[in-house]
């Protein structure tokens, strides 16, 4: 039976090379170009491809993690960032004047974004900025009337509040580490502050209160020279004298239970009071306090009440370190 499969089994034929194929071995080495031929999909058959995301495309912060409230404050500062800083840059410049060549150079000094021209931001403020022709044929921006009476309303306020914004200075002071600031932070946060821009001239005027030092790293320093126990007193001292119960829910740092402990209010109220008095003034001394403690935790909590409350519109931010007063410093 062997035989048989044996004679009944055809071997296939070997298959064609291309190259044996006379047709297509001409085809190959024939001396014209295939060039025309269409090896690529055309565009309205390709699917498009979507593209990665990038933080050009899509935001780094996804909105779930963005408070509103401080979106908003970021917000409404970018658009009164151009009208503080060119009010403060035009006040210095002489007769108040300034050429818009050269301020389209200085973006950063004028606070509008950078590429974008400055004709677009002074056009947003008509009552307060004014664009004008000089004799030399070049354009120049200042002041309007209005501009110069609120400056001059501006400088009447603030010599009234001299002993106000002194009492601020002091009251930072008393915070900070050392009992010493330099001059230099408290010029760039002046603003914050309603702190007058000639205030370091204005701090010689009061030696019982401050005293100008060199420190160690040649900074001018200010430096607190009697401490007043009557300005020791911070925001939400005053604030419990007057309303004991809205200053425990303001000042609260409420402790997590199980609810199989099956807790009424009284008994909450109880294990809350725990971490909820007695404050700890920001005026004590922080650097005794253990980092991790509860009071230490108090403590940096009143230092961040209590400097925002000494600010004009109580809703700025800043990173204050809190092992220590460094950043006060």
């Amino acid at each position: 039976m062997a035989w048989r499969a044996i004679f009944f089994f055809k071997t296939p034929d070997p298959k064609t090379s291309p190259f044996q194929n006379p047709s297509l071995r001409n085809l190959l080495a024939s001396p014209f170009s295939t060039s025309f031929l269409k090896t690529k999909l055309p565009k309205s058959l390709r699917k498009n491809r979507k593209k990665e995301d990038s933080p050009r495309t899509k935001l780094v912060q996804t909105l779930p993690n963005r408070i509103p409230r401080l979106e908003s404050i970021v917000e409404r500062d970018s658009h009164f960032r151009f009208l503080a800083r060119s009010r403060d840059f035009l006040a210095k410049q002489p007769e108040r004047v300034l050429r818009l060549d050269d301020a389209g150079k200085l973006h950063r000094e004028l606070g509008f974004p950078r590429g974008r021209k400055v004709v677009r931001s002074i056009q947003r403020h008509p009552l307060l900025f004014e664009v004008y022709r000089h004799t030399d044929n070049k354009m120049w921006f200042g002041f309007t009337d209005l501009m110069e009476e609120l400056l001059e309303e501006e400088r009447r306020i603030a010599d009234s509040m001299e002993i106000d914004r002194v009492n601020k200075v002091r009251k930072l002071l008393m915070m900070s580490a050392n009992k010493r600031i330099a001059l230099s932070k408290i010029h760039h946060c002046r603003s914050l502050f309603g702190i007058p821009e000639d205030f370091r001239d204005r701090a010689l005027k009061y030696p019982d209160y401050f005293r100008v030092v060199v420190d160690e790293h040649g900074r001018r320093v200010l430096e607190l020279v009697n401490w007043d126990p009557r300005l020791a007193v911070s925001e939400l001292e005053r604030e419990f004298v007057v309303d004991e119960d809205g200053v425990k829910k303001a000042f609260r740092f409420p402790v997590k239970h199980n609810r199989d402990l099956d807790l009424d209010a009284d008994d909450t109220a109880k294990l809350n009071l725990l971490n909820t008095l007695p404050l700890v003034s920001p005026y004590s001394d922080g650097a005794t306090l253990d980092l991790w403690t509860l009071e230490a935790e108090k403590y940096r909590v009143g230092v961040l009440h209590e400097f925002l409350s000494l600010t004009l519109e109580k809703e700025h931010l800043y990173t204050i370190s809190w092992s220590s007063r460094r950043s006060l410093a």
